[in-house]
């Protein structure tokens, strides 16, 4: 069966790469699955996992916080700002961000504090969800 080649870079360095027959992930406009010979395209991600499936028909997944994913017919790059896989998850401390980020938003607080409660929050839970 047919595969892509899948690397993701953070600015830390590379946290994944090898070959998987599916990518799923959430872009700023929706959901995205790409397939090997996808046409070449762009997106912005947002926060959120992203799924991988290999031969055996296995899902891995991989929590990003953001980024781009870059496609070409044979591989796909994802250039995230921060990525883990599930193991490297330290889930107390992302409990503790997620009760620091409730705290935040139940005070009273500007626009621009409010929106950081949010997306600390939003992270936090899906650090959560994937840790699972």
């Amino acid at each position: 069966m047919k595969t892509l080649t899948v690397s993701v870079v953070t600015p830390d360095g590379p946290v994944l790469e090898d070959s998987f027959e599916m990518v799923s992930c959430r872009a700023e406009n929706g959901e995205i699955g790409v397939l090997p010979g996808h046409i070449p395209m762009v997106a912005p991600l947002t926060v959120g996992a992203v799924r991988l499936k290999n031969d055996s028909n296995a899902e891995q997944m991989l929590f990003v916080n953001g980024g781009f994913l870059e496609v070409r017919p044979d591989n796909v790059t994802i250039l995230a700002q921060s990525a883990e896989v599930p193991g490297d998850i330290d889930v107390e401390r992302a409990k503790q961000a997620k009760q620091r980020a409730e705290r935040r938003l139940q005070a009273q607080q500007d626009d621009l504090d409010h929106k950081r409660a949010e997306l600390a929050l939003k992270r936090a839970m899906n650090r959560l969800d994937i840790a699972k």
